[in-house]
């Protein structure tokens, strides 16, 4: 059940990003860069099979999850943010292989939450052990905890009880403060994750500095000096595919992970990239994009999450930003697709 054994490398997946990689915007991803933009729904969002795919996208991460948070609304009864929290653990077939993200500093909740992901159907679990937001970090989760690796090594094997038939991963930073590559990836390694993803920033770099990818190319050679099977993937300030398979060539990791580069261009991980994308059809995917996010996520989640996919989307050509100007002031999708209609009437 180890659906990393069969991807061939090099391994190109999508990041997980907080209010970015929703269920609406992976369906999109899906449908654009591993269906070529094929009809692959039915009206009732259900993934048509029998579909080919197409592009570079091997794998996709859920949105960051608190293992905390859903089996304790879970356990006390609390439907409304049991609801809420499950809405980002919705993902359709096109989608596979998915992956569940949860952030925690509770082995128990951690392997709970794991035993869930097998109940809902994910192909796999991550744990991130990089994320630098403070809420997260006040928890004793995320990127703190890179100063306690016996809790992280605890966390990881609590996942794998849980998860079970299904790989466990982990995506942390080469370090909190400074660089810390020679003590805590040894830590990890020795769990024994399927994968390994390597933001190549400490959590004190945030991303205010350039991602340094010989720190990827270290941690690939202590993975081979302790003989590890674990995976692992290089992250940060990777361009497209062929930026990513240069970065593969010279660290010698096992794949890479995309993010900031997926903002305004679902295309990604499609061979043909946005460089070919019209103007005309970026706004359709724009609105069709948009209309998932109400539909889906309009009851929990604010209108203005859309509104950085909009300047994504909008940028590159004369009378871009008039446009965007516009989108900035609508509350719902009916009133973007009468901003993008009047904008396209215009063109003609």
């Amino acid at each position: 059940m180890n659906f990393w054994e069969k991807i061939e490398k090099p391994i190109f997946v999508l990041a997980p990003m907080a209010d970015v990689t929703d269920p609406a915007f992976r369906r999109i991803i899906a449908k654009y860069s591993k269906y070529d933009g094929e009809d692959i729904f039915n009206e009732d969002g259900k993934f048509k099979k029998g579909f080919q795919k197409s592009g570079n996208l091997d794998a996709m991460w859920t949105e960051f999850v608190s293992a905390d948070g859903i089996i304790h609304t879970k356990e006390k009864g609390l439907e409304k943010n049991y609801d809420k929290l499950m809405r980002n653990l919705l993902y359709s077939e096109a989608e596979r292989p998915i992956v569940a993200q949860f952030f925690t500093s509770s082995p128990e909740n951690m392997r709970k939450a794991s035993k869930l992901a097998v109940e809902l159907g994910f192909d796999g679990v991550d744990i991130n052990m990089g994320c630098p937001d403070r809420s997260v970090e006040k928890q004793k989760a995320g990127a703190v905890l890179i100063k306690n690796p016996e809790l992280a090594r605890e966390i990881i094997r609590d996942a794998k009880k849980g998860a079970g038939r299904i790989p466990v991963s982990v995506k942390t930073r080469v370090g909190y403060n400074k660089d810390e590559i020679d003590t805590w990836i040894p830590e990890l390694l020795s769990e024994e994750p399927a994968v390994l993803t390597i933001h190549s920033r400490t959590r004190k770099e945030m991303s205010k500095v350039p991602a340094d990818w010989k720190r990827v190319k270290r941690v690939v050679e202590i993975r081979d000096k302790m003989n590890s099977p674990t995976l692992i993937l290089g992250n940060g300030d990777v361009l497209d595919i062929e930026d990513g398979k240069r970065r593969v060539k010279e660290s010698g990791a096992d794949g890479i992970m995309l993010g900031r580069a997926i903002f305004g261009n679902p295309w990604l991980f499609n061979e043909e990239g946005r460089r070919k994308v019209s103007i005309e059809k970026r706004l359709f995917v724009m609105l069709e994009h948009t209309k998932l996010f109400e539909e889906i996520l309009g009851d929990i989640k604010s209108f203005a999450i859309m509104k950085k996919h909009f300047k994504a989307y909008i940028e590159g050509w004369n009378g871009a930003k008039e446009l965007r100007v516009k989108l900035m002031e609508c509350e719902n999708f009916k009133e973007v697709e009468k901003v993008v209609n009047n904008y396209l009437n215009f063109l003609s």
